[in-house]
C-alpha cells in the first residue's frame, strides 16, 4: 500500500498544481518527453534532464520568453541563455543564475511556432525533425478519451465516494488501460503496423470478451484465446490517419466563452 504522502503526490487536491505533482515523475534514459508550456520551470526541467543519461525534453516556447542568443546553429535555430528567477533561487539555492537550452522557430500551417528543448546537438537532433515531433504530444488526449469514453463508458466522475477508494479505482482504471494497450501493441507488431493503428474500442471488446469466456473453458486455455486474437489482429487495423485535418476550438451554443460559436450548415 502507498502511504498517504505518496498518494497525495500522485493525485493531489485542488490546491496542488500540476507542476508540484510532476516533480515526482521520473523519465527514462535515452528518451525525450514532450511537455506542455505550463511545465516551463528552470528547476523542474534541469532536474529532469540531470536525473539520468540523455533525458531530454521538448515544449512550445512562451511568447514572452526572456533570453539572449548564445550561438546561431542555423536558420531559426539557436542556443539561448535564460535567467533563473530570483524566487526560484530562493526556493532552490543550488540553481544557477542562468541556464541554456535550444530555441527552434519554424512555420507550420502559415503560423510561426517556437519550440524550446534540451537537445542542443544539431547534428544528432536536426531542427527539421524536432518541430514535427511535438505534434505527437496530442496523442495523450486520445488516451484520455479511451479511458473516459470507452473504459468509463462516458461517466463524468468515478463511482467511489471516499478518498482511499477513489485512489484505488483510479489505479484500477490506469492498470486496465495499460494492460489493454500492451496487448494491442503485440497485435500491432503481429501485423507490422503502428500501435495507434489498432482500434481501441473494438480491440477492447475482443480482449475483454476473451477474458470473460475463460471460465467457461478448461483451465489453461487463456493463452490460446490470446493467441487467436493475435491471428485476428488484421481485423482491428484502422486506415491511416488523414492529414491536414483541423479542429478549431468552437462552442455549439452561444455563451460567454472566448471561442467563436459553431455555425450549423443546412442543405439548400
Amino acid at each position: 500500500m502507498l502511504d498517504r504522502h505518496r498518494q497525495s503526490r500522485i493525485a493531489g487536491d485542488y490546491a496542488c498544481g500540476e507542476l508540484t505533482l510532476a516533480a515526482d515523475l521520473r523519465g527514462l534514459d535515452e528518451s525525450i518527453t514532450l511537455f506542455d508550456r505550463a511545465y516551463f520551470s528552470a528547476a523542474f526541467l534541469l532536474d529532469w534532464q540531470q536525473a539520468g543519461a540523455q533525458r531530454h525534453w521538448l515544449m512550445r516556447a512562451k511568447d514572452n520568453l526572456r533570453h539572449q542568443i548564445v550561438q546561431t546553429l542555423g536558420e531559426g535555430d539557436c542556443l539561448i541563455r535564460m535567467p533563473v528567477s530570483q524566487r526560484a533561487r530562493q526556493l532552490r539555492p543550488d540553481l544557477p543564475t542562468h541556464w541554456e537550452a535550444r530555441l527552434i522557430q519554424t512555420t507550420q500551417d502559415g503560423k510561426i511556432r517556437r519550440f524550446i528543448t534540451s537537445m542542443c546537438d544539431k547534428a544528432r537532433f536536426p531542427a527539421s525533425e524536432l518541430a514535427p515531433l511535438y505534434c505527437q504530444r496530442w496523442e495523450i488526449e486520445l488516451g484520455f478519451r479511451e479511458i473516459k469514453q470507452s473504459l468509463l463508458q462516458g461517466q463524468g466522475v468515478l463511482r467511489s465516494k471516499q478518498p482511499e477508494l477513489v485512489m484505488q479505482e483510479l489505479w484500477g482504471v490506469l492498470i486496465a488501460h495499460t494492460l489493454l494497450r500492451r496487448w494491442m501493441r503485440l497485435m500491432a507488431q503481429h501485423v507490422a503496423v503502428e500501435p495507434i493503428r489498432i482500434s481501441f474500442h473494438t480491440a477492447r471488446h475482443a480482449i475483454l470478451g476473451a477474458l470473460s469466456a475463460v471460465h467457461l473453458a478448461r483451465a489453461g486455455s487463456l493463452p490460446a484465446h490470446l493467441q487467436r486474437l493475435l491471428e485476428q489482429a488484421r481485423y482491428f487495423v484502422l486506415p491511416p490517419r488523414r492529414k491536414g485535418r483541423t479542429f478549431p476550438r468552437e462552442i455549439k451554443r452561444s455563451s460567454h466563452s472566448k471561442y467563436p460559436s459553431r455555425k450549423c450548415q443546412s442543405a439548400a
